[in-house]
This record gives C-alpha cells, structure tokens and sequence, in this order.
C-alpha cells in the first residue's frame, strides 16, 4: 500500500462521514448568493451572527509567516503528492486549510511552528540550508527519520510528533476538500431513479398506475450535494 493509499484509509477509518460530509444546496446556487451584496458563504448553512463575524475575523488575521507557509505548502504535497488520480495536498487548497485551523484551534500553533523551527535547524545543522531550500532526496532523509514513530530514535522525538500533526491535518484537509473528496470516490446519499414497480408484480396484484399521477411516481429529483470545506 503507498503513502496515498494509507491515507485514504485512514481518512475513511478514522473520521466519520458526518464529520466530512455534509449536504448543502448546489454550488452555483452558492456562487450566485455570494455575488449579492455582503453575501458570503457563511450565510448558506446557517452561521449566527457571532460566528460568522468570528470567521471573517479568523480569515483576516494571519498566523504563519510567509517563510513558514512555504515550508507547509512542501510537506504537504511531500505528504500528499500529486499522482494519475488527482492533484496533491497542496493542490487541493490544505495549507490555507491548516493556516485557518491554527486560529480556530490556537493549541496547535506552538506545537507547528516549533516544529516547523525543528525542521530548519536540522536541516541547518545537516545541510547548511533551510528544509525548502534542501534536495528532495535530502528532504525524504530527514522525512523517514519522523514519519514512523516505531521506528524513530528519541533524538527525533520532536519531529516526529511535529510530522505526526502536521500528516494529520494534511489528511483531514485533503479528504475533506473537493479533490480529496473526487479521490475518495465518495458521492454521499443520493437517490436514485426509480422506474417504478415491475409490470409483472403489478399485474400480479391486479394493480396499476394511473396515468396521471405517473410522473409523480416516477419522478424523484437528484437534490444531493456534498460540502466541503472550501464551500
């Protein structure tokens, strides 16, 4: 199994469809209503007031310094690589996704950037270069040393639990974004068209549909939509 596969299955494993997948109104629908005058998304699922107002301030304020969100933008693509399916972690929109996630849950922002800062001067000891400015087979070095807990030394205790969060979050972002989302495969509860009851087991029971109401029966309108946290 490649990294890819291992974490689709820890996507679909560990988070449950509800914390995933929610249904929503179609997206143009959406992009429409956010050309309105003050529209935005917050207003298509049912926001108060207070937290729509506590999103758009979560969105103004920044956290990350540009230097550090270029080192996130690498691991998560280095996490998550693009392949023949679809595009990587940085492509689906992750990084910005963990950006927002540091300011909504302040607990992970020391944890980040302190490992972020490990990174570096690791790479500063080893290489003489930050981690983005090193090759990628020095990059993948440094990577198996703190991507497998089991197998790490207690000299790289700090990155790997740095390298543990930071997969975690790339995972979430991803299988809850639009193209992790087309990754999966997963197209959520929608209903199908129905042709109705056999002929041969409504004539069994000497029944039958009346003409009029046909288009009522056999009729059931596709109002599905995923939502992911792009929406």
């Amino acid at each position: 199994m490649d990294r890819r596969e291992s974490l689709k299955a820890l996507a679909v494993g560990s988070l449950s469809v509800g914390a995933i997948l929610t249904g929503c109104d179609d997206k143009s629908k959406v992009k429409e209503d956010n050309k309105k005058p003050g529209g935005d998304d917050a207003d298509v699922y049912g926001r108060t007031p207070e937290e729509k107002e506590r999103d758009k301030k979560l969105k103004a304020d920044k956290y990350f310094t540009d230097a550090e969100m270029k080192t996130i933008t690498l691991l998560t693509a280095l996490i998550i690589p693009a392949d023949e399916h679809s595009g990587s972690a940085a492509d689906a929109g992750v990084p910005a996704f963990i950006e927002f996630t540091v300011k909504d849950q302040p607990r992970h922002q020391l944890p980040l950037r302190g490992g972020l800062r490990w990174l570096d001067v690791y790479c500063l000891k080893h290489y003489n270069k930050p981690f983005v400015d090193c090759s990628k087979e020095q990059q993948t070095a440094l990577l198996d040393h703190i991507a497998y807990p089991e197998k790490a030394t207690p000299e790289f205790s700090q990155g790997v639990a740095f390298f543990t969060l930071m997969r975690n979050l790339t995972a979430t972002g991803f299988y809850t974004s639009e193209l992790g989302i087309k990754d999966l495969g997963y197209v959520g509860n929608r209903p199908n068209e129905w042709d109705g009851v056999p002929e041969d087991v409504l004539k069994q029971y000497g029944l039958a549909y009346e003409e009029k109401m046909l288009p009522v029966y056999l009729k059931i309108e596709d109002r599905g939509k995923l939502m992911t946290w792009e929406d």
